[in-house]
């Protein structure tokens, strides 16, 4: 495999390998990689057009789709910088976001019209919008507006051809925002590229490999996905309705998929929400399944190598958005002796544990842990005051604890700032999350420190069961036998599903109200009860 230095070489290496090969499946819809990369090349022409020069942002807007591909390695082409927003955003939210990135264009799908529409545009310099299968009246929209089919029609411009660099902005991608608030990570086409070939590399991806994709490409595992599977020449699935996990096994069946990707959620529905179990023998070309993006417990994992085809390897991975998408991996050899591991460094990635001084620590001892490599990101988008507080000699600290044992696994145990200190006692919610998950009675739940007058905060944990009729009495006594009485929670509240954020990690600022409407309901019932 080719290994270019520019990210938008993926495609057109492949567009020229195998011009006719089927590059996108989105529902009924099949495109090649000559098609792709054309509609990328009249994107790319009609921004030179538009004088959007090397280094603009343009901010795409959209649900995954072959019009969002097109866009994404459209704009690269042209030399901007792409910079995917999440599609759950509020107009508050987005329009401090474009205030932030400044971007001269933004490609957006039909869909968010209105939220556009919302938008405070006083301090953003876009200048002109372009809109995927209108829903709306374009002149209706607050500034200049082309519909998608003025770009990709446009003719590539001969000539004109823009000079772009390795170390050049490819990306600006938005963390999640589970550690605080949302970052942009500024990512160059360098770090891209050494990131999706080192993918490549271990998990062994060839031309005939099909990827399943239900992750959002504005979340950076996504884009992963993305960019592995147009580098390696294979084809990528589109399916944005695993709310219906269903319909995804029937299409991973019916299209041969071969591959697919989740987060510890996507698992956990995977196994108790949907037929996986009854179609096992149903998926013969499944090769792997990768999760990443947080920690999954022990069990899923054990669950899964028993539900999952024989054949199918699970291959848990590490990273973080700052590292590009990966920085770690477990070989699916050595998953059952390595369970609770993040694994190796992937090839072309350094990792060490350092002391609060950054100093490396023995073997079996813990501390944070650190990454180096050259995926690793520029740094945050106009925000040097983080940047320095996170890479440290090029080394990026990760903000994870954690140790490397005498084989040369890792193995990660909980947040820096992720303790919550009960009492005199400092606990890792992530291990009560485990044993709560551990007692069988669990598809999914989280652990949060509540504020007590007594004891500074307490633990309580919001949950899912896997059967109606579960009493919160019966999870804390599974818990108690598999923890100390200081780590067990004050209470368990049940819910129907845990809020996610769009890239489907659980969202622990809105479980924390959940909690708390849930507490102040109970309160006002048994006041009612007894007035």
């Amino acid at each position: 495999m080719d290994t270019p230095s520019l990210v938008h070489h993926m495609l057109e290496n492949s567009a020229g390998r195998r011009p006719d090969k089927i590059a996108v499946i989105q529902d009924d819809r099949r495109t090649t990689y000559e098609e792709l990369n054309r509609q990328a090349e009249g994107v790319a022409a009609f921004l030179i057009g538009q004088k959007v020069r090397r280094g603009d942002r343009v901010v795409l807007l959209s649900e995954n789709s072959i019009e969002y591909i097109a866009g994404y390695y459209g704009i690269l082409k042209a030399g901007a910088v792409a910079v995917p927003l999440s599609s759950d955003l509020k107009p508050a939210g987005l329009s401090a976001l474009l205030k932030e990135v400044g971007p001269v264009a933004i490609i957006a799908a039909g869909r968010f019209e209105r939220l556009l529409r919302a938008v405070n545009w006083n301090g953003i310099p876009t200048r002109f919008l372009v809109i995927v299968q209108p829903k709306m009246k374009l002149e209706q929209m607050p500034m200049q507006t082309h519909a998608w089919c003025q770009l990709v029609d446009q003719k590539a411009h001969q000539g004109n051809a823009v000079r772009i660099e390795k170390e050049d902005l490819a990306s600006i991608i938005y963390t999640s925002g589970s550690t605080g608030r949302p970052k942009g990570v500024m990512l160059t086409h360098r770090n891209i590229a050494a990131n999706t070939f080192s993918i490549c590399e271990y998990l062994a991806l060839t031309s005939e490999d099909i990827q399943m994709v239900v992750l959002p490409f504005f979340y950076v595992m996504g884009k992963s996905l993305l960019n592995t599977h147009i580098a390696a020449g294979g084809t990528v699935v589109i399916n944005n309705k695993f709310a219906f996990p269903a319909d995804v096994l029937n299409q991973m069946k019916r299209e041969s998929v071969t591959g697919f990707a989740g987060v510890p959620s996507t698992y956990a529905y995977l196994l108790h929400r949907s037929p996986l179990r009854s179609m096992r023998n149903e998926l013969p070309a499944l090769r792997y399944c990768t999760q990443a993006g947080g920690h999954m417990p022990r069990k899923l994992k054990q669950e899964l190598l028993t539900v999952l085809p024989e054949h199918t390897q699970l291959i848990i991975m590490y990273g973080a958005t700052e590292a590009s998408a990966r920085l770690a991996y477990v070989p699916p050899d050595r998953l059952r002796d390595k369970i609770d591991s993040i694994g190796i460094p992937i090839p072309g990635v350094e990792l060490m544990v350092t002391d609060e001084h950054g100093n490396p620590v023995p073997n079996c001892q813990q501390g944070e842990l650190l990454a180096g490599g050259d995926n690793i990101m520029k740094g945050y988008w106009q925000s040097l005051q983080d940047t320095q507080a996170v890479i440290t000699n090029g080394m990026y600290r990760t903000g994870d604890l954690g140790y490397c044992d005498e084989d040369g696994f890792y193995f990660v145990v909980g947040r820096k700032d992720g303790l919550v200190k009960v009492g005199g006692h400092r606990i890792n919610p992530q291990e009560v999350e485990d044993a709560l998950i551990e007692t069988g009675l669990l598809i999914e739940a989280t652990v949060l420190g509540i504020d007590d007058p007594l004891m500074g905060k307490r633990l309580v944990a919001l949950a899912v069961a896997k059967e109606t009729g579960l009493e919160d009495q019966q999870i804390l006594e599974g818990c108690t036998a598999l923890l100390p009485r200081y780590k067990v929670p004050s209470e368990v509240k049940l819910t129907r599903s845990l809020p996610k954020n769009s890239n489907g990690k659980i969202d622990k600022e809105k479980c924390l109200q959940m909690v708390q409407q849930i507490t102040a309901t109970g309160q006002k019932a048994k006041a009612a009860a007894t007035s």
